[in-house]
C-alpha cells in the first residue's frame, strides 16, 4: 500500500462499498488497485459477517439468516473492528439494535444480544479456583453479613424485562415456548463451558451488589427491600454450584 494513503482513508474505503478505491493505492505490481481492492473489501465484509453469525446464533435464528446478513452489513460499516481479536467483535450490537429501525418491533433483541455477549465473555474469562461451600457455611452469621464475597471473572449477570433465558433456551436447547416475564440471568462457568440459570425474583439485585463488592448484608438488604420473600438460599446455591464465588474477605 502506498504510504500516501492514510490508514483512516483505507479503513473507510474497505468498510464502505460505495466509495472509490483510495487515490494512490497500488497493488504489489505497482499498478492502481482496482479489482483486487474490491475483492479484498468483499472478503473483509464476509469475514466480519461470519464472525457475527458465530457470535450471535440466537439473533440469527430469530431474524433469519438472510435478514441477519443485511443487518450485519449495516452494523459492520457503522462499527468496524477496534481489535484484531474477533472474539471481541460485536460489543456494540445491543446498542445498534436499539436504534435499528427494521427491528424495533422486536424489543427483546438488544437484551438477547447482551446475553450472547455475556456468554462469550464468560467463556473467554480468566480461570479461577472456586470457594468450597463449607467455607461459607462455617462463617458465623454476624461475620458473614460484614463480609465481601470475591466473584469469579467468568460470572456475568444480565437483567431484562424480557424472558431472555426462555428465548435463548427455546432457540438453542429446544426449550418450551417462552412466557412473558422479566428475568435475571446468571451466567457462570463451573467447568469448561458457560451455563445460564434464571435467578429467583430480585436475585439479580443481590448478585449485582456482590459483583460491585458490597458487603453481604447490604446485598441481602437491597434484594429483600424489593422482595420481602427473596430466596437467598436458592440464589447462593446458584452461585456456589456455578463456581462463581472464589473467596471471602471478612469485614
Amino acid at each position: 500500500m502506498n504510504l500516501t494513503v492514510s490508514q483512516a482513508a483505507f479503513t473507510k474505503a474497505i468498510m464502505t462499498p460505495t466509495l472509490d478505491v483510495p487515490a494512490g493505492l497500488r497493488d504489489a505490481k505497482g499498478d492502481p488497485a482496482g479489482k483486487r481492492f474490491s475483492v479484498y473489501r468483499n472478503n473483509v465484509a464476509v469475514s466480519l459477517t461470519e464472525a457475527l453469525i458465530q457470535a450471535f446464533p440466537v439473533i440469527v435464528k430469530l431474524l433469519g439468516n438472510d435478514n441477519f446478513r443485511v443487518l450485519a452489513g449495516q452494523f459492520l460499516r457503522a462499527h468496524p473492528p477496534t481489535s484484531p481479536l474477533m472474539m471481541h467483535y460485536g460489543e456494540a450490537l445491543p446498542s445498534f439494535l436499539q436504534g435499528f429501525e427494521p427491528t424495533q418491533q422486536y424489543g427483546y433483541l438488544p437484551d438477547i444480544a447482551r446475553l450472547e455477549l455475556a456468554i462469550r465473555r464468560s467463556y473467554h474469562a480468566a480461570d479461577s479456583a472456586p470457594l468450597h461451600p463449607e467455607a461459607l457455611q462455617a462463617l458465623p452469621p454476624e461475620k458473614l453479613m460484614l463480609a465481601t464475597l470475591e466473584i469469579a471473572p467468568a460470572t456475568e449477570l444480565i437483567s431484562s424485562q424480557w424472558p431472555i433465558f426462555q428465548i435463548w433456551q427455546f432457540n438453542m436447547a429446544a426449550g418450551p415456548k417462552p412466557k412473558m416475564r422479566a428475568e435475571d440471568v446468571l451466567i457462570t462457568r463451573p467447568e469448561f463451558d458457560p451455563q445460564n440459570i434464571v435467578l429467583p425474583r430480585c436475585g439479580g439485585i443481590f448478585v449485582q451488589a456482590l459483583i460491585q463488592q458490597k458487603i453481604f448484608g447490604d446485598a441481602l438488604t437491597a434484594a429483600s427491600t424489593h422482595n420481602p420473600e427473596f430466596d437467598l438460599s436458592q440464589t447462593l446455591a446458584a452461585l456456589l454450584t456455578g463456581n462463581a464465588i472464589t473467596g471471602i474477605k471478612e469485614g
